[in-house]
């Protein structure tokens, strides 16, 4: 196997920034700008068309549904397949369904199914790119170096989410929502360029096994054999359900009758976003032994938010939660990834990823549904001090399994048989973990920053 040390595959950088690893930040970054921005444009287009906050709903719902829909058969095909291919044809989808969006935009008025068609495509795109993307990057580095390579890329990713949100808004105002759409589509034109020249020579021809269903079976088996990955799973699919619930529905109607309106909102949506650059700063740097323990302990912040939204606090205490919030759901996210990247056999972590996915995002559109009739039901205030005691119960249960608690790094990955291996060279397939959870956070428990954002939003779980 190629190593980093190899001068063909290591451009100037740090020791452990391969080329592939390199060409998938890159890539990640280019699309976290366009994506953030495109989710607001998007919004703004619904409504402009002659839309309501009903109809912004739908188009949102249109793409969430596919995403759930396949996103096992995403990590079954990833795990098939070429990683990177299955990664450029998803980009190529969400470059055209992005584009064929702008397009209807600036020159007439779009209608409401073919925005929801158009999001639904994109959401496609996504269920197979995130599987994919998750696994080239969690295979790209080497295992002494992975928690650091891990927090560089979160921070890449966290850092563009934040400046793509706050420029993609003021473009938004000045230009309007077609062209910040028709910029995302290039942005995603321009990752898939960078991530077709990614060198996948040394990595062994992936033998088919007997079929797509026994794929997805192999890939349940390590899935739910291993009862920290099931319980972490499980736990933020609750945690991301409540606090997806809360920032969409209950965060803005809190901001505009107590807090002065949508500006303190972004506001604080902002330093949770630069609480997750600063987490993966300190992350580079922190290398904590007791990797799930270390990660499980700094989800129980994220019952904060919500608890400050119920009493309200003023904007600054809200901010500053904000911001605690997403360093210590950094400190998960990268803890997550790195154990993967160590316990998960390469020719299955797709597969892995995407019923990490799966289980991460699918309560989400429920819980959002929902918020309505509970504030109906128990009163605001209620229901986000229910949304943090959930939180709080399910973090507090997860520890309760022995693994969880006592999962140590290593610097080897495990190999298919189930022992540990010789450390992976960083010359491997790259890209993807994602989304933190939390407010204005990325996808699953443990998915890539860059599926993240190519998510264009997706709420994240773990980190």
């Amino acid at each position: 196997m190629t190593t980093a040390a190899d001068p063909r595959r290591r451009p100037r950088g740090p020791a452990w920034a391969g080329r592939n690893y390199s060409l998938l930040t890159a890539a990640a970054f280019v699309t976290g700008l366009g994506s953030q921005g495109a989710l607001i444009a998007a919004a703004f287009a619904v409504l402009q068309a002659g839309g309501d906050g009903g109809d912004v709903g739908l188009v949102a719902a249109a793409r969430t549904l596919p995403l759930v829909l396949f996103l096992l058969i995403g990590g079954a095909v990833a795990d098939r397949l070429p990683r990177h291919r299955v990664m450029v044809a998803a980009n190529a989808l969400n470059c055209v369904s992005q584009g064929a969006f702008a397009a209807l935009v600036l020159v007439g008025e779009p209608r409401l199914w073919q925005m929801m068609l158009l999001a639904a495509l994109g959401g496609t795109g996504q269920a197979f790119f995130s599987p994919a993307a998750e696994g080239m990057l969690l295979s790209s580095v080497e295992g002494e170096h992975a928690g650091r390579a891990f927090a560089v890329f979160r921070m890449a990713m966290q850092g563009a989410g934040l400046g793509g949100a706050a420029l993609g808004g003021a473009l938004v105002a000045v230009v309007g929502p077609g062209w910040v759409l028709a910029a995302d589509a290039v942005a995603f034109a321009v990752a898939g360029a960078l991530r077709a020249g990614l060198d996948v020579s040394h990595i062994p021809a992936r033998v088919p096994g007997g079929g797509l269903l026994t794929d997805l079976r192999e890939g349940w088996r390590e899935f739910s054999g291993r009862p920290w990955l099931w319980g972490v799973v499980l736990q933020f699919s609750i945690a991301n359900a409540v606090v997806g619930a809360a920032d969409a529905v209950y965060g803005p109607l809190v901001a505009d009758e107590h807090l002065g309106g949508p500006g303190p909102w972004g506001l604080a949506l902002g330093f949770f976003g630069a609480g997750t650059v600063a987490g993966a700063l300190l992350m580079t740097r922190w290398k904590p032994r007791r990797l799930l323990l270390a990660g499980t302990l700094g989800v129980f912040p994220l019952a904060l938010p919500s608890a400050a939204l119920a009493v309200p606090v003023p904007v600054t205490v809200l901010c500053t939660v904000m911001f605690l919030t997403g360093v210590t759901l950094e400190v998960f996210g990268v803890s997550w990834m790195t154990a993967l990247h160590q316990e998960i056999p390469e020719e299955k972590l797709s597969r892995v990823s995407a019923y990490d996915w799966f289980g991460s995002v699918a309560l989400v559109p429920l819980a959002t549904a929902l918020a309505g009739p509970a504030e109906g039901a128990f009163g605001r205030g209620t229901s986000l001090w229910g949304c943090s005691a959930l939180v709080i119960v399910v973090t507090a249960a997860v520890l309760c399994v022995p693994d969880v608690r006592t999962l140590q790094r290593r610097t080897e990955r495990v190999s298919p048989a189930g022992a540990p291996s010789a450390p992976v060279g960083v010359g491997g397939i790259t890209d993807a973990g994602h989304g933190a959870a939390g407010p204005a956070a990325g996808p699953p428990a443990g998915a890539s920053a860059d599926a993240s954002a190519d998510a264009e939003g997706a709420l994240g779980r773990h980190g």
